[in-house]
């Protein structure tokens, strides 16, 4: 009984190292002041491009069924993907640096 007693604070310690482990998340990585610039909202489509190149990939257009969903456009950069709502920016999404950061999952292709 008394080695139990002895055990149960080792073990209670062991749990508690294992629990201190944490992600990197990109929320953390994205309150620090960018290294690189990126797109302002309101930019149009051929500013973006004239300022940071082509984009690596275009995805596919979403949305458009209606009337009053508007077609979103998305460009892929290595650091950051774009969105587009006719022709503007509307939101800019910083990408994982990393596979062990904790971030947005990957776009529906």
């Amino acid at each position: 009984m008394k080695r139990f007693l002895y055990a149960l604070p080792l073990i209670a310690l062991l749990g508690a190292s294992t629990a201190a482990q944490a992600d990197t998340l990109l929320i953390d990585r994205s309150k620090e002041k960018p290294a690189v610039a990126l797109p302002a909202r309101g930019q149009t489509m051929g500013q973006v491009e004239a300022t940071f190149g082509a984009p690596t990939q275009r995805l596919e257009p979403r949305g458009g069924q209606k009337r009053q969903w508007p077609t979103i456009h998305r460009w892929v950069y290595p650091a950051f993907t774009v969105y587009f709502e006719k022709q503007r920016v509307i939101d800019v999404v910083a990408n994982q640096a990393s596979p062990e950061e904790v971030g947005p999952k990957p776009p529906i292709r």
